[in-house]
């Protein structure tokens, strides 16, 4: 049991933060995505409501989103202080990715469990699902932003009416050399321990 804690706490300490533009090119096999996303849908969930919700956007999609992304941050090419350079890169970061994910929850109609529980649940299942990409060698970024949370991206990523988009987890192959990670205090530093 040391050794898979061991094995864990490494996976969970390597983890990064790996930007599209730093990916390789190549892609993944769409059943290797299916393989992570299997990880994501064991997060702990109250009351089983399960309410993560994922959009996997390849091959054309990819296209697609570029050019969705692009035209929601930008809709207008001749309005002033329109940014041609990254109006581009909105629409072209899709493309460097071998997948890219949209994330979604689904609330449930349980009054008894917030919607705060429901965001935490899928947070756990993109850090499962995070965890499990380095796990293979692979890496990702969850990108947000104010238009990561809009009506237009949730219709766009084909979710039901009461849905919430929540952003997007872009996956690729990293470079061999991947950043090294540091944290700015100790675990001691955010304990508060309470014994009476």
């Amino acid at each position: 049991m040391t050794e898979d804690f061991n094995q864990l706490q490494q996976i969970i300490s390597e983890r990064r933060t790996i930007k599209p533009t730093t990916f390789t090119g190549n892609k993944i096999s769409d059943y290797e995505i299916l393989e992570v996303l299997e990880t994501a849908n064991w997060a702990p969930t109250h009351g089983y409501t399960e309410p993560w919700r994922f959009s996997i956007f390849t091959e054309e999609g990819l296209t697609r989103l570029g050019n969705f992304y692009a035209h929601l941050d930008q809709p207008n090419s001749e309005a002033e202080g329109f940014n041609a350079q990254r109006f581009e890169r909105f629409k072209n970061r899709p493309m460097l990715c071998s997948h890219v994910i949209g994330i979604g929850m689904m609330p449930n109609s349980n009054p008894k469990i917030p919607e705060m529980e429901e965001l935490c649940s899928v947070a756990m299942a993109v850090q499962n699902l995070w965890l499990a990409l380095h796990a293979k060698g692979y890496g990702g970024y969850w990108s947000t932003g104010k238009l990561a949370f809009t009506d237009k991206m949730r219709q766009f990523f084909e979710l039901p009416e009461g849905a919430k988009s929540l952003g997007l987890f872009y996956v690729g192959i990293p470079p061999k050399e991947q950043p090294k990670g540091r944290r700015i205090s100790t675990i001691e530093t955010k304990l508060n321990w309470i014994k009476k």
